[in-house]
C-alpha cells in the first residue's frame, strides 16, 4: 500500500490503479520556449545561408546562359555582338525584321535573345510596326538577367526627350553587364570582337558579371515589380552602349550599396564578399572585392598580354 500512495492512483478497491500524471510547471513551460527560441535563432542564419548559396549558384547559371548565348551568337555571326551605339538607341527593324550586327544599334542584351529562347521578343512579335516591335522588346522583363540574390523581374517606367521622341515606355531591367567601358573588352561601342581579337585566350578574359547598384529604390522582388528610375538602372537590358548593360574593369568591383545613388559603372552585387562572372571560356568564377585592382584590369582587357593565373579566383 505504501508504493501505492506514492506512485499509484486508486479509485476504489476494485478499481485499478493508474500512475498519476505530473503537469509542467510554469517554469518547466519557460524554460521548453527558451530552447526552442534559441535553436531558431541559430537555425536561422543557417538557413539564410543555405538560402544566399542556391542564389548565387542561380545567379551563376544565368550568366552561364548569357555566356553559351554570346557563343551562339558567334558561331552564327561569326562575332560577338556588338555593345550598341548609345543608351538612346532603341531595337531597330527592317521589314518587321530585326538587324543584325554590324548594323543593330541596340545593347548586347537584346542581341542575343535568340539564343535564350526569347525569339517572339526578339522579334517584338504582336507589334503592328517597328515602334510597337521595339517597344513589345524594350518592355519585356527577361528572368534570366535578373540575379535571385538582388530581385526578381523588374521595369521602370518613364518619358526622356531623347528615348522615342519623349513617349512614356516602359523598360525592362537588367542585373548583368559585359566588360567593359573602357574600349578594351569583348563588348565594345559601335564594333565587334571575335573569337581571334582575344588574345589573352578565351579562359582569361572576362565577359560579363553581376553589376553593382544602388538597392534603395528596388522596390518589390516580384514579375510586377516597378521600381524608381537610376542613372544606371533605367534603359534597361536593351540599352546600347551605357552603364545599364556595360560596366569598367578599371574600377575595382565593390559590393551593392543603399546611399540613394548609382553603381558608379563598376561591377558587383548583393552577394556576400564576392561577385559572379563569366568568361569567354563560358566558365564561371566567384571574383572576390578584394581583388588586385590591376588583375582586375587586365581580366578585362582581351589583348593586353598579361595572363592572370586561374588561382586568383574560384
Amino acid at each position: 500500500m505504501f508504493l501505492l500512495s506514492v506512485g499509484l492512483h486508486c479509485q476504489g478497491q476494485r478499481e485499478r490503479c493508474t500512475p498519476s500524471r505530473a503537469a509542467f510547471t510554469i517554469v518547466e513551460l519557460l524554460v521548453v520556449i527558451a530552447i526552442i527560441g534559441m535553436l531558431v535563432a541559430l537555425l536561422l542564419p543557417a538557413m539564410s545561408m543555405v538560402r544566399e548559396a542556391a542564389h548565387r549558384s542561380s545567379c551563376g547559371n544565368n550568366l552561364r546562359q548569357i555566356a553559351i548565348a554570346f557563343d551562339l551568337h558567334h558561331e552564327r555571326n561569326h562575332s560577338y555582338p556588338s555593345g550598341g551605339y548609345d543608351y538612346s538607341t532603341v531595337p531597330a527593324f527592317q521589314n518587321g525584321r530585326p538587324l543584325t550586327v554590324p548594323a543593330q544599334e541596340a545593347g548586347w542584351a537584346y542581341q542575343i535573345l535568340p539564343y535564350l529562347d526569347a525569339q517572339n521578343t526578339w522579334q517584338g512579335n504582336g507589334g503592328a510596326n517597328d515602334t510597337e516591335r521595339a517597344l513589345i522588346a524594350i518592355g519585356t522583363p527577361i528572368p534570366i538577367y535578373f540575379c535571385p540574390s538582388r530581385r526578381g523581374p523588374m521595369t521602370v517606367t518613364y518619358s526622356d526627350p531623347n528615348y522615342l521622341d519623349g513617349m512614356l515606355v516602359k523598360h525592362a531591367l537588367c542585373d548583368y553587364a559585359a566588360g567593359n567601358l573602357n574600349g578594351t573588352g569583348v563588348i565594345r561601342r559601335g564594333s565587334i570582337v571575335n573569337h581571334s581579337k582575344i588574345l589573352d585566350g578565351l579562359t582569361y578574359t572576362l565577359l560579363a558579371g553581376d553589376k553593382r547598384l544602388d538597392v534603395h529604390y528596388l522596390g518589390e522582388p516580384d514579375y510586377e515589380g516597378t521600381g524608381i528610375p537610376m542613372v544606371d538602372d533605367n534603359e534597361g537590358y536593351t540599352a546600347g552602349f551605357d552603364e545599364d548593360t556595360v560596366r569598367s574593369t578599371e574600377l575595382p568591383p565593390l559590393p551593392d550599396r543603399t546611399a540613394n545613388g548609382w553603381g558608379e559603372e563598376r561591377f558587383g552585387s548583393s552577394h556576400s564578399g564576392v561577385f559572379n562572372a563569366v568568361f569567354c571560356d563560358t566558365s564561371v568564377h566567384k571574383i572576390s572585392y578584394d581583388i588586385d585592382p590591376s588583375v582586375f584590369k587586365n581580366l578585362g582587357d582581351i589583348n593586353d598580354g598579361q595572363v592572370v593565373p586561374s588561382d586568383l579566383f574560384e
